[in-house]
């Protein structure tokens, strides 16, 4: 009898909480610890370098032929407002709840500053003010395409796959054999991630172990109460705003798009890379939850790279815990520099493992807030960063849901 993929990728979840749980309990110095999260590590980063591999030419190709197949101008541009407005109504509702929740529980208050005095000394980013991250921002979009794609920088790749989508729709058929050979490379990724997917359970199941290993569980009792607050807002954004948002729209019920997500999802919470996770996503949209390769191919590899509910949410929460820390209230119009600012630095943070943590310091800084005080939130970014991107993707997904009952004629 075969065994489901998603049921090896829920097993392989499983039995990775339990080694990691095992291997913190025998302590980080035993031999057979070691050993085995050295043998995590060699397989996660298997895992997660052959989605590298496909992440680039499996982003380009999907946008540019995404794009190109909406040949009525009409559509595309129904589907371009369809999607920015669904991620402009996401993330908004996301940040919301995240300086909601902050405002309500006030986590901070009363913790030691004491703590994050020494752990900063490591670490390192550059500080912009924000124009400069706007102005470096939009700078970042339009590269030389083959710098872009031998560098991975997901953002400028975007960018010239839509432009030259949008070429091939305004060409039509004197750019078909363009389009053809696009979309059979296409295939050809997609061919190969259905390969890489069957890795996942063992790449999940050695990333949760080394995670759980590896992370120092006595500075997060500390935190107890920021790591509950913002991983509650979270789930509550993800387990109930986006499924009411997807059943408001579509009708779908939540346990319908949960069943055909999960895989994506276990994936997300177990890379925390929404672009390491794309593939997975895009398989789990068309195959699925019956998303037209159309509209799948050019919102969820958009929503990947500008789409971060969950990271905008993290930020939101982690600025007015910061000034809680600093013995500093956040009046009205403060709180809504944090808004606009996290909404744009939600945008700009690229789609891998604590990305969000160099824009953070943006964040803080707009509001005269320490840049140093980011040094408190790294020995549990890790731990946030799995859920966070796991709301990332889901949006993605019910994105793509919504923007193809929206596009309908």
């Amino acid at each position: 009898m075969k065994v489901a993929l998603n049921t090896q990728i829920f097993l392989g979840a499983v039995f990775g909480v339990l080694m990691g749980l095992g291997f913190a309990k025998l302590g980080p110095e035993a031999a057979l610890t070691k050993q085995g999260i050295y043998f995590c590590g060699l397989l996660s980063n298997l895992f997660m370098d052959l989605l590298k591999m496909v992440l680039v030419p499996l982003v380009f190709t999907s946008i540019a032929v995404g794009v190109a197949n909406l040949r009525m101008h009409s559509q595309l541009h129904r589907v371009w407002m369809s999607t920015l407005g669904f991620f402009a109504v996401s993330m908004v509702l996301a940040i919301l709840l995240g300086l909601g929740a902050a405002n309500w529980f006030e986590p901070g208050k009363g913790l030691n500053l004491d703590l994050f005095q020494n752990a900063g000394q490591g670490f390192a980013a550059k500080q912009m003010t924000f124009a400069e991250f706007i102005a470096s921002f939009l700078h970042g979009l339009f590269v030389n395409p083959f710098a872009a794609l031998a560098q991975a920088n997901v953002l400028a790749i975007v960018m010239f796959a839509l432009l030259l989508g949008i070429a091939l729709v305004v060409g039509g058929d004197r750019y078909r054999n363009i389009l053809l050979l696009m979309q059979e490379c296409l295939e050809l990724m997609l061919r190969l991630v259905g390969w890489i997917m069957r890795l996942a359970p063992f790449g999940i199941m050695a990333l949760l172990a080394q995670l759980l290993a590896t992370q120092n569980m006595a500075l997060l009792s500390s935190l107890a109460e920021f790591v509950a607050v913002v991983v509650g807002s979270t789930l509550l954004h993800g387990f109930v705003v986006l499924p009411l948002l997807l059943f408001l729209v579509t009708k779908i019920t939540p346990l319908k798009f949960f069943r055909g997500s999960r895989e994506a999802l276990m994936t997300a919470f177990a890379t925390s890379s929404s672009s390491a996770t794309l593939p997975v996503t895009l398989r789990c949209v068309e195959q699925h939850l019956h998303v037209k390769p159309s509209i799948a191919g050019f919102v969820v590899p958009l929503g990947a790279t500008v789409n971060m509910d969950g990271t905008a949410l993290y930020e939101a929460a982690a600025a007015l815990f910061v000034a809680n820390l600093a013995g500093i209230e956040l009046d009205l119009a403060q709180q809504l520099i944090v808004f606009f600012t996290t909404m744009i630095a939600a945008i700009g943070a690229p789609g891998i493992p604590s990305a969000g943590m160099v824009t953070m310091i943006m964040v803080l800084q707009s509001v005269g807030l320490p840049a140093e005080a980011i040094a408190i939130l790294l020995p549990i970014d890790r731990v946030l960063d799995t859920v966070r991107t796991m709301v990332n993707v889901e949006g993605d997904m019910v994105g793509s849901l919504v923007v193809q009952r929206l596009s309908e004629p």
